[in-house]
């Protein structure tokens, strides 16, 4: 099976144009799936322009992007009115039209038009602006599909990482360290690495606090917590090991030892994963009853215009959604 996946354009004043249309232009990004891209046909030619390809690109309906002709590439554009968004230029307005694209590729998931979801870095202060009233598109994402167990899960140089808690004040990591959180990262990441081809992948736990927390000296929440969590979860069966001080188990993963990572907080993961592949990290949204990935970079607003924008890692996630949507429907098969 070759998964139809669609592809949306992102903050229309970031890179996600351009790197939408660089994965077009690319015949191995193409060969892994069918894209239809979601988003006004305007952006995608903007796109082209800053891309400097040029592809054959016509309008479908939503629920028939087989009706393209041969050799073009579908868009799914819903009519919205072409509007000047200056590049690098934050405003709610580009965060409501992501919004707005992203809802429509979602509402053709839930039909089964297409069989994933790929997007273009957004920006979380301009979706705010723009009426998002969560704190993220993950959050979003849930509230359409009527999804309640939800994380934020990356892959990046062959490694997949989730946490226990994702954007809150460190202040609050802490008190938000409990098992049910736990079991769901680790239950998630197994998951996740299944659908991504490790087949039979283990998974470290990290420590909360320096040096593990030394058996109680310089923390407890690993003693009375993680460690007994990590114990119900290899008595369900699950792969996991750990915890393991925060600053080492990194070393673990790159000698081999571990393919997926759960983390307690977010930069005890990203700052690690983003160096071992920042140009191919991947963000993939966990927990949804839709397979939705984007890169784990932002938006660019600093090179959005330039034309140098790096398409690794939205190529990365168009391979990782296509992948994944395809062990879905082995599944259901």
């Amino acid at each position: 099976m070759t998964p139809r996946l669609a592809w949306v354009l992102g903050d229309p004043a970031g890179i996600g144009p351009e790197l939408v249309a660089k994965g077009l232009a690319d015949p191995a990004t193409r060969a892994v799936c069918r894209p239809v891209v979601v988003g006004p046909m305007w952006l995608l030619t903007r796109g082209m322009q800053v891309a400097k390809v040029h592809l054959a690109a016509a309008r479908v309906d939503a629920a028939r992007a087989d009706a393209a002709p041969a050799g073009s590439i579908p868009v799914v554009d819903a009519g919205w009115p072409e509007q000047e968004f200056p590049y690098g230029v934050l405003s709610g307005a580009a965060g409501a039209l992501a919004m707005e694209m992203l809802r429509v590729a979602v509402d053709m998931a839930r039909a089964k038009h297409v069989d994933g979801i790929v997007f273009g870095p957004l920006n979380k202060e301009a979706l705010s602006k723009g009426g998002n009233p969560h704190k993220d598109e993950l959050h979003l994402f849930a509230d359409w599909l009527g999804d309640t167990h939800v994380s934020e899960i990356n892959a990046a140089a062959g490694l997949v990482t989730t946490r226990v808690t994702s954007h809150i004040p460190l202040k609050d990591v802490a008190a938000s360290i409990r098992p049910e959180r736990i079991m769901l990262a680790i239950r998630m990441l197994d998951r996740t690495l299944k659908e991504t081809g490790v087949a039979h992948g283990t998974i470290g736990v990290a420590a909360l606090n320096p040096h593990g927390g030394e058996h109680g000296l310089c923390g407890t929440e690993e003693v009375e917590i993680i460690e007994p969590t990590v114990a119900r979860a290899q008595a369900e069966g699950l792969p996991a090991m750990g915890p393991f001080p925060a600053d080492t188990i990194f070393l673990r993963a790159r000698k081999g030892e571990l393919q997926g990572v759960v983390m307690m907080y977010h930069d005890q993961g990203q700052i690690a994963t983003k160096l071992l592949g920042f140009d191919q990290g991947v963000t993939i949204q966990g927990g949804l009853s839709v397979v939705i990935t984007t890169p784990a970079h932002g938006t660019a607003f600093d090179i959005a215009g330039k034309g140098v924008a790096n398409p690794g890692a939205f190529q990365e996630a168009v391979r990782l959604a296509a992948r994944m949507a395809a062990a879905r429907a082995a599944a259901r098969a």
